[in-house]
C-alpha cells in the first residue's frame, strides 16, 4: 500500500483523524498478508498530501507491526529538502529499529508550491537527487562501514566521516527512484535502482514503462550505476476499492480518484483546486469525466499544451470492484511486467470503514490468489 495522507476539507480535526487513520491501516495491512507500505514526502500541498514526514510515520508503523516492509516511497532528495547524510541517517536508524525492513525513494519534490517552500532551485533537482543517490550508495562500503569521503560536482565532505548508525542492510537499502516520467524510468534502470512508476493510464501505459525499463537495463554500461549493488525492481500503482458491492465500490473509487485527480492538477498543472461537493447523488464515473473535461478546457485556455499526461489521472478503468475485478485488474498488471502492486486505497474521500474492508478483501481473496500463483 502507499500512503499520502490525502485529505479532502482539511480541517486541524480531520488532519489528525487522517494521520492516525493510516497507521491503523498499515498495521492492519500487515495483518491481511500485505508485503510492503509506501509512504511519500509531501510539503503544504493542502486538500492533497499532508504526509510531510513520512520517516516518522514509518518508525510509528514499525514499532507497531514485526514483518512489513516500510518503504520511502519517497524522500525528496534535492539538499534543501533533505541533506544526503540526514536522510541516509535516519533510513539507517530506521532499519536498525525495524530490524532491516527499510527501502529507500528517492524524488525531486517536484510541485513549485514545495520547492518555494523549502527554497528549492528547480533547475538543478535532478543533478541533486543523482548525487544524493550516489552519496548514499557510497556512504557504508566496508563490512564495518568504512568512514566516508566525499568529492563530489555539488557537494563535499572531507576529511572522512563515520556515518552512523550503520544499517541492517548493508551497504544500504534497497534503492528506489519515483518515475514520473519516461526519462526518469531510463534513468532508473542506468542508476541500478527500482522504478516506482504510476501507469495511471492503465495496464498499456505500465508495458511501456516496462519495456522502457528492461531496455534500459540493457543497454546500460554500468557506468552510471551509483551503488555497487543494483536493484531491478518494478512497481505499479494500483487504485483499488474492493467490496461486496462491485458498482459501490466503483463509484467510491471514482470518486476517491476525482479528488484525487483534481489535486494533481491543481498542484503540478496549475488547473483549479478539487471540487468540493459531497458526492451525494452524483454518478462519480460521469463526474470524473466532466472534471477531466474541464481540465482540458482550463489549460486549452491558459494556452499549455494538453498532453496525454495531463489528464492521465482521470482515467478510472483501475481495480475498483468486488474481488474478482481486482484480481482480473492485477492480472492484467503482473502481465504488463510489474514485480509489484501499490495499492492506492486511501484516496481523500474515501472513508475509513471502506479503506479498511479494501484491504480485508485484498487479504482474503486477492493476496491469496497470487500466492498460490506463485
Amino acid at each position: 500500500m502507499i500512503f499520502e495522507a490525502q485529505l479532502a476539507q482539511p480541517t486541524r480535526e480531520r488532519e489528525q483523524q487522517v494521520l492516525r487513520d493510516c497507521v491503523d491501516q498499515a498495521v492492519y495491512a500487515e495483518h491481511m498478508g500485505f508485503d510492503r507500505v509506501w509512504a511519500v514526502e509531501h510539503h503544504a500541498l493542502e486538500w492533497y498530501a499532508h504526509m510531510s514526514a513520512p520517516e516518522v510515520f514509518l518508525t510509528w508503523v514499525a514499532a507497531k507491526t514485526e514483518r512489513i516492509r516500510v518503504g520511502h516511497g519517497v524522500v525528496c532528495m534535492p539538499f534543501a529538502y533533505n541533506h544526503p547524510v540526514r536522510a541516509a541517517e535516519r533510513a539507517a536508524m530506521l532499519d536498525v529499529l525495524s530490524n532491516g525492513r527499510v527501502d529507500l525513494g528517492a524524488g525531486r519534490g517536484a510541485t513549485l508550491m514545495e520547492m518555494s517552500t523549502m527554497g528549492v532551485d528547480p533547475s538543478r533537482t535532478y543533478a541533486e537527487v543523482e548525487e544524493a543517490l550516489r552519496m548514499i550508495g557510497s556512504m557504508w562500503r566496508g563490512p564495518e562501514g568504512d568512514d566516508f569521503e566525499w568529492h563530489g560536482e555539488l557537494l563535499q565532505i572531507s576529511p572522512p566521516r563515520t556515518i552512523l548508525p550503520r544499517p541492517v542492510q548493508m551497504p544500504h537499502p534497497p534503492l528506489f527512484l519515483a518515475c514520473t516520467k519516461q526519462d526518469t524510468v531510463k534513468l532508473a534502470a542506468d542508476y541500478g535502482v527500482g522504478a516506482l512508476v504510476l501507469g495511471f493510464a492503465g495496464p498499456d501505459q505500465v508495458r511501456a514503462l516496462r519495456d522502457l525499463y528492461d531496455a534500459g537495463i540493457t543497454a546500460r554500461s554500468g557506468k552510471r550505476f551509483v551503488s555497487s549493488r543494483t536493484n531491478d525492481h518494478f512497481a505499479a500503482l494500483c487504485p483499488t476499492i474492493v467490496l461486496d458491492d462491485r458498482d459501490e465500490a466503483r463509484q467510491v473509487g471514482a470518486r476517491g480518484q476525482r479528488f484525487f485527480a483534481q489535486a494533481i492538477a491543481h498542484w503540478y498543472g496549475g488547473g483549479p483546486p478539487p471540487d468540493e461537493d459531497d458526492g451525494t447523488g452524483v454518478d462519480e464515473v460521469a463526474a470524473i469525466a466532466a472534471a477531466e473535461a474541464r481540465m482540458v478546457a482550463y489549460l486549452h485556455e491558459a494556452a499549455v499544451p494538453v498532453a496525454p499526461t495531463s489528464t492521465e489521472a482521470f482515467h478510472v478503468d483501475h481495480g475498483y470492484g468486488d474481488h474478482r475485478d481486482a484480481i482480473a485488474y492485477v492480472e492484467r498488471l503482473a502481465d504488463a511486467g510489474a514485480d509489484e502492486v501499490m495499492c492506492l486505497i486511501q484516496m481523500g474521500t474515501v472513508p475509513q470503514a471502506v479503506c479498511l474492508e479494501t484491504i480485508r478483501q485484498w487479504g482474503e481473496h486477492v493476496i491469496p490468489h497470487f500466492r498460490s500463483r506463485a
